[in-house]
């Protein structure tokens, strides 16, 4: 088993790496302060193909792997894991655009999705569902044109800011079945958006509920086949549960890299506190962690590449195992920087903030733990 990257794939983490130090570390705090992302920064993002990183090369994507996009989302995140989550479910939405929509709604929305100039979110959870998606009440009505929506959408990254929304509406019965997908451009009458949530982490990402009042669409934005949207909005969820794993594992990484140059500097005693074995420990249960957590990563998205059938199972291992650790990881990196941690100009208790929602959002942990459950019983 071969556990090496290719040379390309060290190039695409290279790239991503070098692009967030240069244009997002140096202003990752000031954009948590102002609660937003500036809009220029995506098409810049979008230059290097990362505004459709698994869009296929047939429709203008990039075509990687998903194993490739996890390098990309782990380089980013060394620079600030809110910016990389918030282009990672863009990225959730272009896929769906590239699989699923009529040809004719994908040369009407991909084109401006793949180079960001439209940005998009991802519209699944309600105020009363979350874990239970299933459970959604936003209803989509036939009319003599398209579909009218009512209902709100809890939680959503980019409500308000975002140029477009991808959102699961029930259109038919009460089961799963009757869930279709559709698309809301900004500025559809009847789309209007709650108040800027107040966040522990994800400061830079705005967050509200989208909420629509007898909002008028064309049948043409159905995407994909009435009846199938729930089905369209899991199979996204595999792919997700590894990028906010490789955020999580990114920003776990920066916190520790910078841990080892603040313990080089700071001394206590007569000499530096990396000398002192108690904390050499921690250093070494930390790189153990992150190296573990690197290479579960890693696996999943082999087994999601190459449509194994447990390849749900790995990701939400992967999700559970991943961002756990990485909270882990920075808490110790916090508690390595004793006082300093806890101080915004070190950056370390951002880090902290931003990786504890990982462990709620894209199916939170403890349902990560009953899809592995119920496979294993299902195998046995």
């Amino acid at each position: 088993m071969d556990f090496a990257l290719t040379e390309e794939q060290d190039a695409i983490f290279d790239m991503a790496r070098a692009f967030g130090e240069e244009h997002i570390a140096p202003h990752a705090q000031a954009w948590e302060r102002d609660g937003t992302i500036p809009k220029e920064l995506w098409p810049q993002l979008a230059e290097l193909g990362f505004g459709g990183l698994y869009v296929s090369e047939e429709n203008g994507g990039s075509g990687l792997s998903r194993l490739d996009a996890t390098l990309v989302f782990e380089a980013l995140s060394m620079a600030c894991p809110s910016v990389a989550a918030f282009l990672s479910i863009h990225n959730m939405c272009a896929k769906m655009l590239d699989s699923f929509a009529s040809d004719e709604m994908r040369d009407r929305y991909l084109p401006a999705a793949l180079s960001m100039e439209k940005v998009f979110s991802y519209c699944l959870t309600e105020p009363g569902s979350g874990s239970d998606a299933a459970a959604l009440r936003t209803r989509a009505t036939a009319t003599d044109q398209g579909y009218s929506l009512t209902g709100t959408k809890a939680f959503i990254s980019g409500g308000g800011y975002s140029d477009a929304y991808i959102v699961m509406a029930r259109s038919g019965d009460d089961s799963p079945r009757g869930i279709s997908a559709f698309v809301i451009e900004d500025g559809t009458a009847g789309l209007s958006y709650g108040g800027l949530e107040d966040k522990m982490g994800w400061r830079s990402q705005p967050t509200r509920q989208v909420q629509m009042d007898d909002c008028h669409i064309p049948a043409t934005n159905l995407l994909g086949t009435e009846g199938e949207g729930f089905k369209y909005a899991m199979k996204g969820l595999d792919g997700g549960r590894l990028n906010i794993s490789a955020c999580s594992l990114g920003a776990a990484q920066a916190a520790l890299t910078q841990t080892l140059n603040y313990m080089a500097e700071r001394k206590a005693f007569g000499k530096s506190i990396d000398h002192f074995q108690a904390l050499q420990f921690r250093l070494a249960d930390a790189e153990i962690e992150l190296q573990a957590a690197r290479t579960f990563l890693r696996q999943a998205a082999w087994k999601l590449d190459n449509g194994t059938p447990d390849a749900t199972k790995f990701c939400a291992m992967a999700k559970k195992f991943v961002t756990e650790a990485g909270s882990r990881v920075a808490d110790q990196c916090l508690q390595l920087h004793g006082g300093y941690g806890y101080l915004a100009d070190y950056g370390i208790e951002k880090i902290v903030r931003d990786l504890r929602v990982h462990q709620i959002l894209e199916g939170t942990n403890e349902i990560m733990r009953l899809i592995v459950a119920r496979q294993l019983l299902a195998e046995r």
